[in-house]
């Protein structure tokens, strides 16, 4: 068995969890810090938060398969994984991915309302247009 399918595999699992994340993008209203909301009201926040970490996560998994498939490599630190990732094309800079771990490890613990309402807006801003550009690229230099 060739390696390729390995990652062909990790791009079908990356895939799967953006499409989550531009579902949730697609339907997205700006979170209301005074407002309350109900459970059902909250439930498209809590997913779009929750498909962001899955992206994250699957995001940095394709980056090691990647490494491990086309470059026959193992970065040692998330810094070089990412400059890796960055020379290869697939990221727009290293500053954009540091960002988003930091706003992964932000949304990954509760914060008062003015605080989510920026989360959610870097989620839908910079997260998503990170993830689309990602999406793309993977997809072209995988065909």
């Amino acid at each position: 068995m060739t390696v390729e399918p390995l990652l062909a595999d990790s791009h079908a699992k990356l895939r799967a969890a953006f499409e989550l994340v531009f579902a949730s993008a697609a339907t997205y209203r700006p979170f209301r810090p005074g407002h309350i909301y109900s459970p059902q009201e909250r439930e498209p926040y809590d997913a779009l938060s929750d498909r962001f970490l899955r992206a994250f996560e699957w995001s940095l998994k394709f980056f090691r398969t990647w490494e491990r498939v086309r470059e026959a490599d193992v970065s040692e630190t998330f810094r070089d994984l990412l400059l890796r990732m960055e020379k290869v094309g697939l990221i727009s800079g290293l500053t954009t991915w540091i960002s988003l771990r930091d706003l992964r490890n932000r949304v990954a613990h509760d914060y008062l309302p003015d605080e989510l309402a920026a989360l959610y807006a870097a989620i839908i801003g910079e997260a998503v247009a990170e993830f689309r550009r990602l999406d793309t690229a993977a997809s072209e230099k995988l065909r």
